[in-house]
C-alpha cells in the first residue's frame, strides 16, 4: 500500500501521515521507520526537524537520508513494516541543487522502480507546489516543473492519494475511487 500526502506548508500533511501509520500500528508491534530528508543546515530548519522529532513516538526508526532513497527503501523491503518519506520535495529540492546534474533522473527512476514492488506500506509526505504563480528563475521553474511530474508519477501507483488544505483532508483517490 502507498499512500502519497500533498498539502502546502504548515498544511497538517506530515501531521496526517504519522496520524496514519499511529491508527496502523497502535500496539508499537509493526516497525516503523521515519526517512527524513532534511538536512539541518540552518537553525530553522533545526527546529523544524526538533518539532517533528517532538511528535513521533520514541519507538519509530529514524533514518536519515536526503539523497539515496531508493537504496533506503530496498533496505528496508519487507512485509508488516510501516515507512513514512518526509519530504520529497525536500529530497527533490537536495537531488536539483547536487553538484552531479544526472542524479535527479537516476534517483527518480530508482525510486519509482523501488516502489512499484515494494512489501512495506509507504507514505510519501510532499509538498504541493503547483497551486501558486510561475517562479521567477530557472531553477525554481524546474523545481516547480520537476515536483508536477513525480507527483503525478507517484499518483499513478500509490494506492491512496490525500491532499491537506489547513489540517483537512480531502481524498483525491481511494480504493474506493480512482483518479
Amino acid at each position: 500500500m502507498i499512500e502519497l500526502i500533498l498539502g502546502g506548508a504548515r498544511s497538517g500533511k506530515s501531521r496526517l501521515a504519522e496520524s496514519r501509520i499511529i491508527e496502523l500500528s497502535p500496539d508499537s508491534e509493526t516497525p516503523v521507520v521515519y526517512i527524513a530528508t532534511a538536512t539541518d543546515d540552518d537553525d530553522e530548519m533545526k527546529q523544524r526537524i526538533a518539532r517533528h522529532k517532538s511528535r513521533r513516538p520514541s519507538h519509530w526508526s529514524i533514518v536519515e537520508e536526503p539523497i539515496y532513497l531508493a537504496s533506503v527503501l530496498a533496505e528496508y523491503n519487507q512485509d508488516n513494516r510501516l515507512i513514512l518519506i518526509d519530504c520529497l520535495t525536500l529530497w527533490l529540492s537536495n537531488l536539483l541543487c547536487h553538484n552531479d546534474p544526472g542524479l535527479f533522473s537516476e534517483q527518480k527512476q530508482a525510486l519509482l522502480t523501488v516502489l512499484k514492488t515494494h512489501k512495506a506500506s509507504i507514505f510519501l509526505v510532499s509538498n504541493e507546489t503547483g497551486l501558486g504563480v510561475v517562479p521567477m528563475g530557472e531553477l525554481p521553474r524546474r523545481f516547480v516543473d520537476e515536483a508536477g511530474w513525480l507527483h503525478q508519477e507517484l499518483a499513478s501507483i500509490s494506492d491512496r492519494v490525500t491532499l491537506v488544505v489547513a489540517g483537512l483532508e480531502h481524498s483525491l483517490k481511494s480504493p474506493e475511487h480512482t483518479l
